[in-house]
């Protein structure tokens, strides 16, 4: 394709930019596209498992029309971008340098949307160091339409489940219906429900701000407009996904569990979901404005004032930016080396202590789904009456498949055959010495009930948020001080009040902590020697 021949080159689209010799763009388009090719090959792995998401989850399968779709917004403003004499800005670099710490520090904590999101916007970040941010302001929305391919949402499934729980269960009591509801599980007299990952919206919700922010964009000019359509866009899936649950629980309920159903379940919900999003575009059509798509109308693009940059200090600009998005990954290369040879470690059982002493009688069959770990212990402990079951899973050396903090690790996974999740929360407990946060969690099985506490151990520290987990490991893989962590587990069984589940586990921290942390401290040293 000869790129003379492009309308990006029109010479009635040219005529306002000032030149010495060949036309600037005829240098600068080819080095944008070899810059940006350049930073997904550097960041191959991250780019990589974008796709991977894209293929296998049909939650993010939009994503491969995301790129097709920024080509066709980009070509439709060939003409106004044309008009803007390229023009290297050293911000691009100091945004690249940015979007590369940010990277380095996700994939030093492995927070891999976050790595993600800065090799993205490593994107944005190059065409404003190599053409200029006049550039980058005029492709504004198709630039940032790219972030909507980063696969970012799993972490709103918790919330979104329990919100649909609350309002089918809260919609089914005003009709009349009784209900009997633990956590995501409710019963009404036809049978039994539960509110799982499939059921949160999610899909939904992405779909329609995917759509929504592209619509708002081709549809409208004032930014008022946009931002309440999109916000639109944000509130209607997710009442709509509440009703589409409790329909489907009513249309069940009437039919005597007939119909609802099975395949007849996802047919009912899309069916029901492209009804609302009709309803939502077709109402938003009467705001429409006369001139959609553009920024700014075409006549306030202002024509550069200046002559464009010569060839040789795009050139540069380009190769400074490839040069600035390269130094991360050599980063990332060391990191790993240093961390060769920490998986080797023996973790032992806490030696009995104040009371407690070791059962190898079985508490309980449940088991945590924690995957990856380099050692672990399931080891029931016993006080008179009381019993309790720990789990410790130790893992020396964070890496994908093999990482403390991933939101597939889990106390049980979504439609187990025996155990069920019915209920998380949060709880204090003081040790005597200190008081660390818990996160609690009901189990179920036919057979027994559980209680579960459970926290990290990272550096010494206990903590059970997420964020501030990854953060400290981060923090230590950077600082060269080892990434490694620990998972500690505590489970008891209860009957129907948890009140004395809860003194036995309160009993069974204060007392035991000390040989607990003990136990992981040994791990510690033994590890840190191994790789020695």
């Amino acid at each position: 394709m000869k790129l003379e021949a492009e309308p990006l080159l029109h010479p009635e689209a040219l005529s306002t930019v000032p030149v010495y010799g060949p036309t600037p763009w005829r240098v600068a388009l080819p080095l944008v596209v070899a810059a940006i090719v350049a930073i997904l090959g550097l960041y191959w792995r991250t780019a990589e498992s974008i796709v991977a998401i894209w293929w296998r989850s049909e939650t993010y399968a939009h994503g491969f029309l995301i790129v097709p779709i920024c080509a066709i917004l980009i070509w439709n403003r060939r003409h106004e971008v044309a008009k803007i004499a390229p023009s290297p800005d050293y911000l691009g670099l100091v945004l690249l340098a940015g979007a590369g710490i940010g990277w380095i520090a996700a994939a030093a904590g492995n927070v891999q949307v976050v790595q993600q999101l800065a090799m993205v916007s490593m994107i944005p970040a190059a065409v404003v160091a190599i053409v200029g941010r006049r550039v980058a302001r005029a492709l504004t929305f198709p630039l940032a339409f790219l972030f909507f391919g980063v696969p970012l949402g799993d972490s709103l499934i918790p919330g979104l489940m329990d919100w649909t729980a609350d309002f089918t269960v809260g919609a089914l009591r005003l009709s009349g219906i009784p209900v009997f509801r633990e956590g995501t599980f409710f019963t009404i007299p036809s049978g039994s429900w539960s509110i799982v990952e499939g059921c949160s919206g999610l899909r939904y919700l992405i779909a329609s701000i995917t759509v929504g922010a592209l619509y708002a964009y081709l549809n409208y000019r004032k930014p008022s407009k946009r931002v309440l359509f999109v916000a639109l866009s944000v509130i209607v899936p997710i009442i709509a996904n509440g009703m589409r649950a409790y329909m489907i629980v009513m249309i069940a309920h009437l039919s005597d569990m007939k119909l609802a159903l099975g395949i007849d379940h996802y047919i009912y919900g899309w069916v029901f979901f492209g009804i609302v999003m009709l309803l939502l575009f077709w109402a938003g059509s009467f705001w429409r404005d006369d001139a959609p798509g553009d920024d700014t109308p075409a006549h306030s693009v202002e024509p550069a004032q200046r002559a464009p940059a010569k060839n040789g200090r795009i050139a540069a600009a380009a190769v400074s930016a490839v040069a600035v998005a390269a130094a991360w990954p050599l980063y990332a290369v060391h990191l790993e080396r240093s961390d060769e040879g920490r998986d080797a470690l023996r973790l032992e059982a806490p030696p009995a202590a104040q009371g407690w002493m070791s059962d190898e009688a079985l508490l309980t069959d449940w088991r945590p789904r924690y995957e990856g770990a380099s050692a672990s212990i399931f080891q029931t402990y016993r006080k008179g009456s009381r019993a309790v079951a720990l789990y410790l899973g130790y893992y020396p050396h964070q890496r994908p498949g093999a990482e403390l903090v991933t939101s597939t690790n889990i106390m049980v996974v979504q439609k187990h055959p025996v155990w069920s999740n019915v209920g998380e929360s949060h709880a204090r407990e003081s040790t005597g010495s200190e008081t660390i946060d818990l996160r609690q969690t009901r189990l179920r099985s036919p057979q027994q009930r559980l209680l579960v506490w459970d926290w990290f151990r990272i550096s010494g520290s206990d903590l059970t948020n997420p964020y501030v987990a990854k953060i400290y490991l981060a923090r230590n893989k950077l600082l060269d001080r080892g990434d490694a962590a620990a998972a500690v587990i505590v489970a008891t069984p209860y009957e129907e009040q948890d009140d004395v589940a809860a003194e036995t586990l309160a009993l069974f921290v204060r007392e035991m902590k000390p040989s607990i942390d003990a136990a992981l401290e040994r791990a510690v040293n033994d590890a840190g020697s191994s790789a020695q």
